[in-house]
């Protein structure tokens, strides 16, 4: 993460700046950030408490199978940033702002929720936890709910996105949603 915030201060600090807002417009986005918190915490937590009280004992090959995994979706999440550097941690439209429709971005709609989940559904297994996959197991249906909120702001608020929707179907996953 250090190595991927010291690109970005060089090559896209106005990136940085966006994606250090923390604070939704968005009222729907604002409870969902705060379940998604709570769940992202406790998928954290569980993991020292599991490590802690031996209720797991995943074997290493899985963990470390599953750490490649979310190397891959950290991989994928960096290279969304460098094609976007709109990509904000909010839900708005910039001045001046376009829409992506190459790479990454021609292929699903919303590549940096792709990378999220391929992140951080494997995360509790990348930890040692079968337990910590329970919160986590949320986590699609948050990111589900905020795509179809931010495709309605972007829709009415970003020229061209409308038109980019029936260009790229797929939301998320590739040939499915």
């Amino acid at each position: 993460m250090i190595f991927v915030t010291l690109y970005f201060l060089k090559k896209d600090p106005k990136f940085l700046e966006r994606r250090t807002r923390v604070k939704e417009k968005e009222k729907q986005q604002k409870l969902l950030s705060i379940f998604s918190t709570a769940i992202f915490l406790a998928g954290f937590i569980i993991p020292g408490l599991d490590h802690r009280f031996a209720w797991s004992n995943v074997p290493i090959y899985i963990v470390i199978s599953a750490d490649i995994i979310v190397l891959l979706g950290y991989l994928i999440i960096f290279f969304v940033f460098k094609q976007n550097s709109y990509a904000s941690r909010i839900i708005e439209v910039n001045e001046n702002q376009k829409v992506i429709s190459t790479g990454l971005y021609g292929v699903v709609r919303h590549p940096m929720y792709l990378g999220v989940l391929i992140m951080f559904l494997p995360t509790p297994i990348a930890l040692g936890s079968y337990w910590a996959l329970i919160p986590f197991s949320v986590l699609p249906v948050f990111i589900i709910l905020r795509i179809l909120n931010e495709e309605k702001v972007l829709s009415n608020n970003l020229q061209g996105y409308k038109e980019y929707c029936q260009k790229t179907r797929f939301r998320l996953i590739p040939f499915t949603w």
